[in-house]
């Protein structure tokens, strides 16, 4: 059987003039206020673009080289969309699929309905999907290389010790209440990729980019942090988005723009690790969560994969 992996991702156009478009397919065909979609074109025309897809494609492409193996990219909401992927898919000859989501963190707000969105259309080949793989060493080994480098960095510009703080997009707050294992998983994360560098000390986190519906939604926030560690007599912070695995508007408006304005404004200086992007670390370990998943499935998965790869 013809093995391939699936990177399934949010999904997020380049230009300005596709987000009604992109909006609607968000709520799926519900109105969406005006005012919403002036100020997410807004911030879109500060940042350029959204580079989502083009490093979501890089991502695969590397992925691809490492396996030796078809990747597909299959976006929920924007092009390359989920169900136009499958059928080229199918029209490949694929017979098993391993499939990844892009949010390592299990929440039925994100990976929930990607999974929904997969097994809600017709499957002609069988597909592993990954639910979550938010303690996989690699991955937490890539987020350590990121924080490592800019930390240090920023702590000699400073010529002293900042504090870190861990963020990941937050939730509404009954999504955990009725179970959802997000905010654990989240936490859990920041720990481990604390634990990789143990230099930094004491470390905090926040949950990063409310929805303005849905009740209340979980925190603390990244400003109400950064002003707890104001108030504590810091003058820099150095941040790392543990709940992204690239840039996109999340990380370039609501991090480099709007908690960098509100730090400044409050007599702070902020910083940001790198994004994981395509980075060879990140690379390694998407490539090795699909190779192990392969080699679990037996000979339906595994296939041919690339014999220079090692697990």
């Amino acid at each position: 059987m013809k093995p391939a992996v699936l990177l399934i991702a949010h999904g997020s156009p380049e230009r300005v003039e596709d987000i009604p478009e992109f909006l609607q397919n968000i709520s799926r065909g519900r109105p969406v206020p005006e005012a919403v979609v002036r100020e997410v074109q807004h911030r879109y025309s500060l940042i350029g673009s959204s580079p989502l897809t083009r490093i979501t494609r890089a991502q695969a492409a590397a992925v691809e080289q490492e396996l030796g193996i078809p990747v597909y990219v299959g976006m929920r909401n924007w092009h390359p969309f989920l169900a136009e992927t499958l059928q080229r898919m199918t029209s490949d000859g694929v017979g098993h699929a391993t499939a990844i989501c892009l949010a390592p963190h299990n929440s039925r707000t994100s990976v929930g309905l990607y999974k929904q969105a997969l097994f809600g259309q017709e499957l002609p080949f069988t597909v592993d999907f990954v639910e979550e793989w938010h303690d996989n060493p690699a991955l937490v080994a890539a987020f350590a290389e990121k924080l490592r480098k800019g930390w240090s960095k920023a702590c000699a510009e400073q010529g002293r010790t900042i504090p870190v703080l861990f963020t990941a997009h937050s939730v509404p707050r009954r999504t955990i209440e009725e179970g959802d294992p997000y905010e654990r998983q989240t936490r859990e994360t920041a720990a481990l990729v604390g634990a990789q560098v143990p230099e930094i000390g004491e470390w905090s986190f926040a949950f990063q980019s409310q929805g303005m519906s849905g009740g209340e939604w979980l925190g603390p926030t990244v400003e109400d942090t950064l002003l707890r560690l104001q108030q504590a007599g810091q003058t820099a912070v150095f941040v790392q988005p543990i709940g992204f695995v690239c840039d996109h508007v999340e990380i370039l408006f609501d991090v480099d723009i709007l908690f960098r304005d509100f730090a400044a404004a409050h007599g702070m200086k902020l910083y940001r690790a790198e994004s994981l992007n395509d980075s060879p670390a990140f690379v390694s370990a998407v490539a090795g969560l699909a190779r192990a998943r392969m080699s679990a499935a037996g000979p339906q998965g595994a296939g041919n994969i690339s014999a220079n790869v090692q697990g």
